[in-house]
């Protein structure tokens, strides 16, 4: 899907009554439609840290499907505090389907819930209980109209991409994760960390930078953005290297095609260096390990607004 990552699409393998139809695009641009009877079964909800007013939404959300005779399945122990069953997670991800997962929470709950969802091709609704909340979409107030709304099929779905973040140390690759936002290398505070770019194999640059964030198109109003790289719309398939105050003023960020290989070797370590992926995981690194970074075959399912406008976001969030 490299021309844009907006479909409508059901989830648990219910087709909707267009499926099959490419158009002129072959399938690769967007699509909008709706879903005959799309049955929600079993919904997942996901609380950020520190929200104790999500406790009386999660208790709303457990009357309104008990009264449309759906299962709620809660994690953590949201699961005890209102009385549903648990949703079964293995190391952090879950380990049986649902047909949405419902989180309340900022971005940073919602970056838990793309490690939470993992291979499953589960749709995430985001309600917005952060500050800035560029993937939580929706307002407190939508979240039940939408939960009527996708009943009907009357949504859409955005295929997010999603990176492929590998560590090789001494020619054995010893870590694998997948990032939706970025990863971020880091040096010792007020150190240069010095590191080669390598491109498809072929040799970029030696970086001397405070450290390197490899992003997404999503990521490009995260972190990326606050350390001086371009927004970019999340249905471009591209992948960022936004240096952190790079050493040389030349050293600016570079928007490379979805389908690069990006790696990162890290010679004569002797201070600490840190790798974070998407802000949920960090990773220590040492002398001549070789970062390898390159697009997922796993998309990021979000439920849109049939009417989204990414724009309308930007000026919301950014003040524009």
């Amino acid at each position: 899907m490299e021309r844009s990552t907006k479909r409508c699409l059901p989830c648990c393998g219910h087709s909707p009554d267009w499926a099959g139809s490419s158009g002129a695009d072959g399938g690769l641009g967007i699509k909008e439609g709706r879903l005959t009877a799309f049955p929600h079964k079993r919904i997942g909800v996901l609380v950020g840290p520190r929200k104790p007013e999500a406790l009386q939404v999660g208790i709303d959300l457990l009357a309104w499907c008990q009264s449309h005779g759906i299962e709620l399945l809660a994690c953590g122990d949201l699961a005890d505090r209102i009385g549903c069953p648990p949703l079964a997670e293995v190391d952090g991800r879950m380990v049986e389907p649902i047909d949405l997962l419902v989180v309340l929470g900022g971005d940073g709950t919602m970056l838990a819930a793309a490690r939470l969802v993992g291979d499953q091709p589960t749709p995430v609704l985001g309600v917005n209980f952060g500050w800035l909340g560029y993937l939580t979409e929706y307002a407190l107030a939508e979240l039940f109209p939408t939960l009527e709304l996708l009943r009907t099929g009357a949504y859409s779905i955005d295929h997010r991409m999603m990176i492929d973040v590998g560590l090789y140390r001494e020619g054995e690759r010893i870590e694998s994760h997948t990032a939706l936002n970025e990863a971020a290398i880091n040096g010792a505070p007020a150190r240069i960390t010095k590191f080669d770019c390598f491109i498809d194999g072929s040799m970029v640059t030696t970086f001397r930078a405070d450290g390197m964030i490899v992003a997404t198109a999503t990521g490009s109003t995260a972190y990326s953005l606050s350390a001086g790289g371009p927004i970019v719309h999340p249905a471009v398939p591209a992948i960022l290297l936004t240096p952190i105050c790079p050493h040389m003023l030349t050293n600016r960020p570079v928007v490379l095609p979805g389908a690069s290989r990006i790696e990162l070797v890290f010679p004569g370590v002797k201070d600490q260096l840190l790798m974070t992926i998407d802000g949920q995981r960090v990773i220590d690194l040492q002398s001549d390990d070789r970062v390898s970074i390159e697009r997922s075959a796993r998309t990021f399912r979000l439920v849109s607004p049939i009417n989204h406008n990414y724009f309308h976001v930007l000026r919301t969030k950014l003040k524009w």
